[in-house]
């Protein structure tokens, strides 16, 4: 087996919108990692490496919804990007608010990218196919980088 190319990180409460995210990069056929946390308060233990996550990894790419129970997205990037160390992880965020307020939000809150996730399955298909190819095959990742 081919080694993994990235490790991503998928913070997404929506079972559906998982499953399509799964296929999505299945179908790509990348070699990509995908680990999945269903809301703010698991992604930040999987980051933090705590509450069930000791022995996560830390991801390479992160996709983020916004709307999501407990910690919001927004808390959540927030938190990233204040950490010394997380903060140079890209993070996408992949919602379905088209709210200008949120887009703007996001950014000044450092995200990477702002995607709206379309509701058709071939485009989302598309979308994710896109980013995937973008972050992993164009784009150097800080992961990647010796230091």
């Amino acid at each position: 087996m081919a080694n993994v190319l990235a490790e991503v990180l998928l913070v997404e409460d929506n079972p559906a919108d998982i499953e399509m995210t799964m296929r999505a990069f299945e179908k790509a056929r990348f070699r990509n990692k995908i680990h999945s946390v269903r809301d703010g308060d698991e992604a930040l233990d999987f980051l933090y490496k705590r509450g069930g996550y000791e022995d996560a990894v830390t991801p390479d790419i992160i996709l983020l919804d916004l709307n999501m129970p407990k910690t919001d997205g927004k808390e959540v990037l927030a938190d990233i990007k204040a950490h010394t160390e997380l903060k140079r992880i890209p993070v996408i965020i992949m919602t379905s608010s088209e709210s200008d307020q949120d887009v703007l939000q996001s950014y000044d809150l450092h995200a990477n990218c702002y995607i709206v996730k379309p509701v058709d399955a071939r485009k989302f298909f598309d979308i994710v196919n896109r980013v995937e190819n973008f972050w992993v095959d164009i784009v150097v990742l800080p992961s990647k980088v010796e230091q």
